[in-house]
């Protein structure tokens, strides 16, 4: 395997959160429940979000691990649930200066091995351009994580414009993960379902609405990067592509091809299979594909690298994956 390896695709929870300060609602505001000395329960509502380890807010426990992984490089960003955008935009805003505040410190840690992401408050897109700014001025992240959704809102819906303006104009780069999905009243069986089943979907439906929402075409430079391999979408694009070619009203949304749009997208390698890895490839091109594990929750790929080795990749192409292609969309490398 390559020398260089980005995995574009963790997350971190801090050890602690500060106590509610705020004037408007603490029901939704996130607390740790500690366990031992290595783990912790993230409590939401006075619910247990999720169990977690150390490995969530510990570098020189990440880089252990990442060493076992073959992993050189890991881009930080938030537990997609922390990215509260249920809360009050002066509460979001607050907690996500905290958490960013949190991100930072690892970084400057290990500023050879960790990058950042950081959160904004999307459900003010105003304030979410204010804030990605301030980030991207700091000289401290590469960008920022946001949702497929904000309260059921897509992201292609043209209110969240100012931010993607934003995101563009600083070159930001943007890691979009599934959040909430539609269609949780139809799933069957246990909460793990709706990761299972649920975010695929979700992601799909995100990437769908920046199509037919017309956001990439009029941020031609944003750098978009979408998790669990973009979903269901590979599948969709498809048939989104022959609803383009005989449906009037559709090419009038997209005024693009939507092979052409989605060959601009980044997506992660999390599908878990060789055969799918391979598919998203030929579907959008050996240069838009990036390590992506979901560490450290209990769903992440604990062998990423092993999934190219079937592939019988060249060394250039490896290259790509592997770490080309994550600093090309941090936009800290041209390779």
């Amino acid at each position: 395997m390559t020398a260089a390896a980005i995995d574009i695709h963790t997350h971190i929870v801090p050890a602690e959160f500060p106590a509610y300060a705020g004037k408007h609602d603490a029901q939704r505001w996130p607390q740790m429940a500690p366990i031992d000395c290595g783990h912790a329960n993230v409590m939401i509502g006075a619910k247990v979000f999720r169990r977690v380890e150390d490995y969530c807010w510990d570098g020189a426990r990440r880089i252990e691990a990442m060493a076992r992984m073959g992993i050189t490089h890991q881009v930080l960003s938030p537990m997609p649930e922390l990215l509260s955008y249920w809360l009050h935009p002066e509460d979001a805003l607050s907690l996500g200066r905290y958490i960013n505040d949190q991100i930072a410190a690892m970084v400057e840690r290990a500023p050879e091995r960790f990058f950042a992401l950081g959160t904004v408050p999307l459900q003010d897109p105003e304030l979410a351009a204010r804030e990605v700014e301030r980030l991207m001025k700091g000289g401290k992240f590469r960008g920022v994580e946001i949702g497929t959704n904000v309260n059921g809102t897509p992201i292609g819906d043209p209110r969240f414009a100012p931010f993607f303006a934003a995101a563009e104009e600083h070159g930001a780069a943007v890691f979009v993960h599934a959040l909430h999905p539609a269609g949780q009243e139809r799933l069957v069986g246990p909460a793990q379902v709706t990761n299972l089943v649920g975010f695929p979907c979700e992601n799909a439906f995100g990437i769908a609405s920046l199509l037919t929402g017309g956001m990439l075409e009029r941020h031609p430079r944003l750098r978009l990067a979408f998790s669990h391999g973009g979903g269901a979408f590979a599948l969709v694009l498809k048939r989104l592509t022959h609803g383009w070619n005989i449906y009037k009203p559709v090419r009038e949304r997209i005024k693009e091809p939507p092979a052409e749009l989605a060959r601009r997208l980044y997506y992660d390698t999390l599908v878990y299979d060789s055969a799918t890895l391979a598919f998203l490839i030929a579907t959008f091109g050996i240069r838009q594909l990036c390590l992506g594990s979901d560490f450290p929750f209990d769903i992440h790929d604990r062998k990423p690298l092993e999934r190219l080795r079937p592939l019988a990749l060249s060394s250039q192409d490896e290259a790509l994956l592997c770490g080309g292609n994550a600093l090309r969309w941090l936009g800290g490398g041209t390779e």
